[in-house]
């Protein structure tokens, strides 16, 4: 089974450890329109390093996400995770047409993908002539366990949605870069490398882009969940209103020294650790800009120490910043919601991918 291709109107949904996320955009001339969006919280274990435990919780969240959005269309794409797919550059014969190269990855997938090819949903791009020789092709493949792509599709169907298109995480965080390439500060060119920390609610990735490419990815088993329980286990607070006072404030005095600054701590280190260990990879450009990305992303102080710690301008991202808003919709609480929208904004924007 292909991976399925996208049409107009989609709607990017991500399911996060944490929430789930639901955003519409429709495109105006080279701009978008925020046309609908939802964020709904998951009951904590539903979902594990972004793989669905309980289906029926993520369900139930999604159709209240549904509830609440109202999009006008039923078409939406999801995303396997980065770590779930296999993307590789294979260089064919140039003369090779679609139909062609699919066969030619069937022959040859024990050579590409690393578990039977009845298990396999795969899809393929070509990229043009290879630079070296001109009577090749490359052409970039892509392919994950069916299982993957069924339990993503199955959630959509139960939900009352139409699977549309099953992306990678990486691409759509790729797209929603587009965006955000216009809040840094002093962009000098293309080439410019820019670290992307995306902070999640278990989990923190650090990605580095170059010409808008992600070459360089780390995963860490560390997010703003631990903040939020600590809050919740010092301070006698549910999980929700310990959550809200993560981003608003208003908790006693020994709050910053005792549990703000120790988390800081942490996760300043292990993204400082992250971007060493990016260059002793042999990565020789150097990472000029960081965006902070993910739900815990605007913990306040986080920017300005890691900007201090790094000596680099450090924005917090929001894909929706150049975007109209549909009048429906609570402007103040997207701009609030925006940091943690970047893979469902760019799942959106394959309507014109």
């Amino acid at each position: 089974m292909r991976l399925k291709a996208s049409g107009k109107g989609l709607v990017g949904v991500d399911i996060t450890s944490a929430t789930v996320k639901l955003i519409e955009l429709r495109q105006i001339g080279s701009r978008y329109q925020v046309e609908s969006y939802a964020v709904r919280p998951l009951r904590e274990g539903a979902v594990v390093e972004r793989r669905i435990h309980d289906m029926d919780e993520v369900v139930s969240a999604l159709t209240r996400a549904v509830q609440q959005a109202r999009p006008s269309s039923r078409n939406v794409a999801v995303a396997v995770p980065s770590s779930a797919a296999i993307t590789k550059t294979l260089t064919l014969p140039a003369s090779l047409n679609d139909d062609e190269i699919e066969a030619r990855i069937e022959l040859e997938s024990d050579k590409h993908i690393p578990f039977p090819f009845s298990e396999v949903a795969f899809d393929f791009q070509r990229l043009g002539l290879n630079a070296r020789f001109g009577d090749q092709q490359d052409v970039l493949l892509v392919a994950c366990r069916q299982q993957d792509v069924s339990q993503l599709t199955d959630v959509l169907l139960q939900a009352g949605l139409t699977p549309a298109a099953v992306d990678v995480e990486s691409f759509a965080m790729e797209r929603a870069f587009t965006e955000l390439r216009h809040q840094l500060p002093d962009v000098s060119g293309q080439e410019d490398c820019v670290a992307l920390v995306d902070i999640g609610a278990n989990m923190n990735a650090f990605h580095v882009l170059r010409e808008g490419r992600i070459v360089y990815s780390r995963d860490t088993v560390f997010g703003g969940r631990q903040l939020t329980d600590e809050i919740r286990n010092r301070y006698g607070l549910t999980l929700e209103e310990a959550g809200l006072a993560k981003k608003r404030g208003g908790l006693p005095e020994d709050y910053q020294h005792s549990v703000l600054d120790p988390f800081l701590d942490t996760l300043v280190q292990q993204v400082g650790r992250s971007l060493q260990l990016y260059y002793t990879a042999g990565r020789k450009h150097e990472v000029k800009r960081m965006v902070l990305a993910g739900g815990s992303s605007v913990i306040p102080g986080l920017a300005e120490r890691l900007s201090q710690e790094s000596g680099m301008d450090v924005v917090t991202a929001n894909p929706l910043q150049r975007m109209k808003v549909s009048a429906r919709i609570d402007v103040q609480t997207l701009a609030g919601d925006a940091p943690a929208m970047l893979t469902a904004c760019g799942l959106a924007m394959r309507s014109r991918a």
